[in-house]
């Protein structure tokens, strides 16, 4: 069975400096909020020409703590709205909600998958805060447009980057630096994956930083002096030690997924499969290669029985889930057709010729 993603042979490659990472945190003899946690958050914050990469512990606190530092600043109130897109994960919507601020789900642009600027516009009213656009599947969003729709009506842009480490437009501007502040993920099957929960903020604001820093460390800037009713949501040591080893590596493992892809998308050629498509190289990292069919589990139990192993990003699309129920009536046609359709092809750096050759060609006799 082909994997769709062996984390185990991905985190074999590093091996080696991973066990010396590990090494050198437990004989420092100090586990949160040390070395490996600073010389981490430089190197993410220049990787993403920013100013300030705070770490945290996962990525939806990550989005969470963002929001609620913009609520501690007096730029956000209960009951202010933020634009989401409809077909994201759900953990971009629980930030939000979690705050007891209002999601606006609008629909994406079938072609990308992305938050389809023409729609957010309509969707601004005189509560909307803010603007989340979530780079989905590692596809950099139309930030251009985002942004000059922010600026037009004053609001923040608070980028969901969980699954686009290293996505650049056409001038190599990175993800993570366009927004106000951003979210990553750094969970283990992300393209910069930990080998457990972390994830990090970034942003070129001075107050925001330190406001976050607070808040994720019991609202204290100062021990057993708190300024706010914060939480705990430190990255801890050994987390950023993992992550300062896979850093370094990050862009050379994205070349190898996209030549992968690139034959993906110039050899499968059958009709009954529709393929991503993408504004330009760089503006995709891979973090999955999803693609679309009318008869999804169809497809995905002939995959099994050729012993390829699929994956569906997501099945349910938020609006339809129970968490949810207040968004049931919503008529979301782009966004439900796509959770219908969606199916998640193997992709790794570890992904062999052989095997990719094998899918291919399954996938065209399909």
């Amino acid at each position: 069975m082909i994997k769709f993603l062996d984390l185990l042979s991905i985190n074999q490659t590093y091996r080696k400096d991973l066990i010396i990472a590990f090494e050198r945190v437990i004989d420092s003899g100090w586990y949160i909020m040390g070395k490996e946690l600073a010389t981490f958050e430089k190197d993410f914050a220049v990787y993403c020409q920013v100013k300030h990469a705070i770490g945290v512990a996962n990525g939806l606190d990550a989005l969470i703590l963002i929001i609620r530092a913009y609520k501690e600043l007096g730029i956000f109130k209960e009951g202010d709205e933020i634009i989401v897109p409809a077909n994201t994960y759900i953990a971009s919507i629980l930030a939000i909600s979690a705050n007891n601020l209002v999601p606006v789900l609008v629909e994406p642009d079938i072609k990308t998958y992305n938050l389809d600027p023409s729609l957010i516009e309509q969707n601004v009213t005189e509560r909307t805060v803010a603007i989340l656009p979530v780079h989905l599947y590692g596809q950099l969003c139309n930030m251009d447009e985002i942004l000059a729709i922010a600026n037009k009506h004053n609001l923040k842009v608070i980028e969901d980057c969980a699954q686009s480490h290293g996505a650049k437009d056409t001038t190599g501007k990175v993800a993570g630096s366009f927004g106000n502040a951003s979210g990553f993920s750094f969970y283990p099957g992300k393209n910069l994956g930990a080998l457990g929960d972390a994830g990090a903020i970034t942003t070129n604001d001075d107050e925001l930083a330190e406001t976050l820093k607070a808040l994720l460390n019991y609202g204290s800037h100062e021990k057993y002096k708190n300024l706010f009713k914060g939480v705990n949501s430190r990255l801890d040591e050994l987390q950023a030690a993992f992550l300062s080893v896979k850093l370094q590596r990050l862009d050379y493992d994205t070349e190898i997924k996209r030549k992968i892809v690139n034959r993906y998308l110039a050899e499968i050629k059958n009709p009954k499969i529709k393929l991503p498509e993408i504004a330009h190289q760089e503006s995709h990292v891979w973090h999955l290669f999803v693609i679309r069919t009318e008869n999804r589990q169809h497809l995905q139990n002939y995959l099994k029985d050729n012993d390829i192993q699929t994956v569906i990003h997501y099945p349910i699309p938020p609006h339809k889930q129970e968490a949810y129920k207040e968004f049931a009536h919503l008529s979301l046609p782009i966004s439900e057709k796509i959770h219908e359709q969606v199916i998640s092809l193997p992709l790794s750096s570890v992904l062999t010729n052989e095997e990719v050759d094998h899918i291919i060609d399954i996938l065209n006799k399909y």
